[in-house]
């Protein structure tokens, strides 16, 4: 109850007999300055009156609770007859006091001052729920915090009062004057009742938010389930749960990486982002990065801020693109790790339980997605590698065929090696297929193979030629891969049997490379060269005959060989 109203009635009665008493002049000068008491009551209650009704309009016309207390802060500074208002609110961790609300040119700085409960005067209040009321020089005052961007030793004063609901505190609400300033009983009663209405509405508003955002999350979680079931395609259902949880977590960035165990790598495979900055950025090693401690330590792994945090590895990138705090959570199938989940935010944010237990979820959700899809291709693999087993004999069969219509061979142990190596390089194919996946090969790794292969198969003695393979390893579709196997087969027997001689001092090397448009193959050795009346248009040998028909038949590309530097090379260029 107010002040002006907490007179008893017992009270009331008292004064009355007391006037009765006295001679008619005194009478009526009490009866004066009792009027005069009274108005003076009546103009306190009715100020408070008129400031709360302004107050809970504010509070009853605003669904956005920022603009609320912004309105609420210049209404407070018009009827207190203060300079300032800054109203904070306990973070969703209820350890923290964000500023939310602010009159004047304060605003600017809404969102982004923080003060830990019990830190400063307004940390102190939240802290022990009482008031605090310094008439000058409050920057003296022991509990005193000095805040970047307030400039807060140009006000005296200062009157704080703690905002409370039903179920507790939520924040705190100060004002301030700039000249020294002694608060009287009406204001600071004032302050307290706007602080009890406005703690009850910013209580009602959490409490709202928190039933929205459980049921938007619950929501989430049973649309990934229902899609987790359907025909869509791993790429899709993955797009979509880094998409949903994006936008119902609000988060800056989501993505989901996935583990290559053979290079202890993380690699993303879905994000909701259009940057092209985070898109590309290079794929991370478990032991060097804040996604990789996630999945070494086998749960979420939190950071506050990837800008300052030395285990991050690519600072310049989240700071082009805004992103702050992360959590990195660990995609689990049947306790085997699989990949990763990162959630980013673009401000400094302390994850709650029911962020972290959401995005577990999630993770959980998303890593069925991605064991149900593995299986799914599975049970197509024999079918489809029936499929190309069929269609990769059917060219064994054309070549053998085309040999056959070029004439006779030096032997039959010949025709038989180059049969069992053409085979061979078709087998290394579906070989890689199988470690890596149904429909890409790594170029670089097919090119040891045969070539290892090859000559191991033509020279008893390998020492006497060094082989390697140079260029950078990327991926090549499975259905080009087998002619390009094809083609090193060829082309590296054409080098053995016309260009080295087996003595010591021969180097046999493949370099792969690409660029925008094409995929370039080199086979260089430094035997024999070529003659110099040499035109591959008109050679008849049958495994120049073979790459030249593959390159241009199948892979739509050109095929030259030239001799330089006392060097023959033989380069394959196709379409990407």
């Amino acid at each position: 109850m107010s002040p002006w109203r907490s007179r008893s009635v017992s009270e009331q009665e008292a004064t009355a007999a007391t006037l009765r008493e006295l001679p008619p002049e005194q009478e009526l000068e009490a009866l004066r300055v009792r009027v005069a008491d009274l108005e003076k009551r009546i103009a306190e209650a009715t100020l408070e009156a008129d400031a709360l009704r302004e107050v809970g309009q504010a509070i009853g016309s605003m669904l956005n609770i920022d603009e609320m207390l912004r309105q609420v802060a210049e209404i407070v500074v018009k009827v207190t007859g203060t300079d300032l208002c800054l109203i904070y609110l306990l973070d969703e961790t209820g350890k923290e006091l964000v500023l939310r609300g602010a009159s004047g040119d304060t605003k600017n700085v809404v969102g982004k001052i923080r003060l830990k409960v019990g830190e400063g005067i307004t940390g102190w209040v939240a802290q022990q729920g009482t008031h605090v009321v310094l008439p000058r020089e409050a920057w003296r005052d022991s509990r005193f915090k000095r805040v970047p961007n307030l400039a807060q030793d140009t006000y005296h004063s200062m009157l704080s009062v703690p905002l409370r609901g039903q179920n507790g505190l939520v924040g705190v609400i100060n004002v301030r004057t700039n000249p020294p300033h002694e608060y009287t009983r009406v204001q600071i009663s004032l302050l307290d009742s706007i602080a009890r209405q406005v703690g009850g509405a910013v209580e009602n508003y959490n409490t709202y938010r928190r039933i929205e955002q459980k049921a938007s999350r619950l929501s989430t979680l049973s649309e990934i389930s229902l899609k987790i079931t359907s025909d869509m395609y791993l790429e899709e259902i993955l797009q979509l749960i880094v998409a949903m949880t994006a936008e119902t977590m609000n988060f800056k960035i989501c993505s989901i990486m996935l583990l290559d165990e053979s290079k202890q790598e993380l690699v993303i495979k879905a994000t909701q982002s259009k940057s092209r900055a985070y898109t590309k950025k290079p794929n991370v090693k478990l032991t060097e990065s804040v996604a990789g401690r996630a999945v070494l330590e086998r749960r979420p792994i939190i950071v506050r801020d990837v800008r300052k945090t030395p285990g991050y590895q690519y600072p310049d990138i989240a700071r082009k693109e805004g992103l702050c705090s992360l959590i990195s959570l660990p995609l689990m199938v049947k306790n085997q790790i699989i990949g990763v989940l990162n959630c980013y935010t673009g401000s400094p944010h302390q994850f709650t339980d029911d962020e972290i237990n959401l995005c577990t979820a999630v993770a959980n959700q998303a890593a069925i997605s991605i064991q149900n899809a593995r299986l799914l291709v599975q049970t197509a693999v024999l079918q489809e590698m029936h499929h190309r087993v069929k269609n990769s004999l059917q060219t064994i069969a054309s070549l053998l065929r085309l040999q056959l219509k070029v004439g006779k061979v030096d032997s039959l142990e010949k025709a038989i090696t180059q049969s069992i190596n053409r085979i061979q390089s078709i087998a290394s194919v579906h070989e890689l297929l199988s470690n890596e996946s149904l429909d890409d090969v790594p170029i670089k790794r097919l090119a040891e193979t045969i070539l290892s292969g090859t000559v191991r198969s033509l020279l008893p003695d390998e020492g006497n030629v060094r082989i390697s393979v140079e260029g950078e390893d990327f991926l090549l579709p499975s259905g080009n891969a087998t002619y390009v196997a094809l083609i090193l087969n060829e082309l590296v027997q054409n080098a053995v049997e016309h260009g080295l001689k087996g003595t010591l001092g021969n180097e046999l090397s493949v370099r792969v490379a690409r660029d925008e448009d094409n995929v370039i193959i080199d086979v260089i050795n430094n035997g024999v060269p070529l003659p110099e009346d040499f035109d591959i248009r008109h050679h008849r040998k049958l495994g120049l005959r073979i790459v030249e028909s593959l390159v241009r038949d199948n892979l739509l590309g050109d095929f030259v060989m030239v001799s330089e530097n006392g060097k023959t090379r033989s380069t394959v260029v196709f379409p990407r």
